[in-house]
């Protein structure tokens, strides 16, 4: 009798998700471009997880969400 493969789960918080959306994108973009034959795998997902968080970084610096704007009345 075989055992069944143990199922990982992974617990995200929205932020997370945000960035795994993203970081996905880029990295289908970058083994869309060819960029999978010339680096590793690892290091392209590292690389697009980094480029993700820095953009979500510039996203934070730039934009006032509402909840973030200060009372002035």
């Amino acid at each position: 009798m075989s055992e069944r493969p143990r199922q990982r789960r992974i617990a995200l918080k929205a932020s997370e998700i945000a960035i795994l959306d993203a970081a996905s994108r880029i990295y289908a973009a970058y083994i869309a471009a060819g960029e999978g034959n010339r680096a590793s795998k690892a290091d392209l997902m590292r690389l697009s997880i980094q480029e993700a968080i820095e953009l979500g970084s510039a996203v934070d610096k730039l934009v006032q969400s509402e909840g973030e704007l200060a009372d002035n009345t």
